[in-house]
């Protein structure tokens, strides 16, 4: 299966990437980056991103794979460990169709809590003391 479309290196992770746009880190090396969503579904909801052009998992090359779906696993377990949820989802789209809404590949890490249903993804922004207060936590269980 392969996703049509050119890499737009001005979308809002290449930005974020080279520093352009501000982010709420948790997680960065030479090769990923994780930072807070700006409009969770829940408390603690996470990007994970490559800094390889990439628009979307399909067409990511075969040789980052393996590094990069290990910092989304490091990053989804820091996240429970730091929030405690009752569960979490670990989820990626690929294509307008499929709800993507940045051509970037990149993983959600979404804290799911008891009781406390999602909220629609993109219908508002956390404020940033939150944000931050959340990445802090986050930051110190990874390893």
């Amino acid at each position: 299966m392969s996703i049509d479309g050119i890499y737009d290196q001005n979308n809002i992770f290449k930005k974020i990437i080279r520093g352009e746009a501000p982010a709420i880190k948790v997680y960065e090396d030479d090769k990923h980056l994780a930072f807070m969503d700006i409009f969770p579904e829940s408390r603690g909801h996470t990007l994970v991103i490559p800094k390889v052009d990439s628009r979307n998992y399909l067409d990511l090359p075969a040789d980052v794979i393996g590094e990069y779906m290990f910092v989304v696993q490091k990053v989804a377990r820091a996240v429970c460990n730091a929030l405690s949820p009752d569960g979490v989802r670990i989820m990626q789209y690929n294509g307008e169709e499929a709800t993507q809404t940045v051509f970037h590949v990149h993983f959600h890490i979404v804290p799911c809590y008891r009781g406390i249903p999602l909220t629609a993804h993109a219908k508002g922004a956390a404020s940033r003391a939150e944000l931050e207060e959340i990445a802090a936590r986050i930051r110190q269980h990874i390893s």
